[in-house]
């Protein structure tokens, strides 16, 4: 999954490959929370949330201000998830 969040992220090299990683995980998470769902990494749309929420983070650094918010995409995705995908139940 590393791979393909630094493509979604057009990030070359692995200088950032740790906080991607903790990112990532991070992101699993947090929508293993939010949805009651485990991320599916074979599922289009559980990777799209995945890169969306790690983009979200990374592009947001600060601990107050811009980032305080998730985009709208992400929050239908996360709701799709939660009320679509009853099998991936945890």
């Amino acid at each position: 999954m590393l791979e393909e969040v630094k493509q979604y992220l057009r990030i070359d090299g692995s200088e950032e490959d740790s906080f991607l990683t903790s990112l990532i995980l991070a992101a699993k998470e947090y929508i293993k929370n939010t949805t009651g769902i485990r991320v599916d990494e074979t599922n289009d749309l559980h990777k799209l949330a995945v890169n969306l929420m790690v983009a979200h983070s990374y592009e947001n650094r600060l601990p107050i201000g811009q980032g305080d918010t998730l985009a709208f995409s992400l929050e239908s995705i996360l709701l799709q998830m939660r009320y679509c995908y009853e099998s991936g139940t945890v």
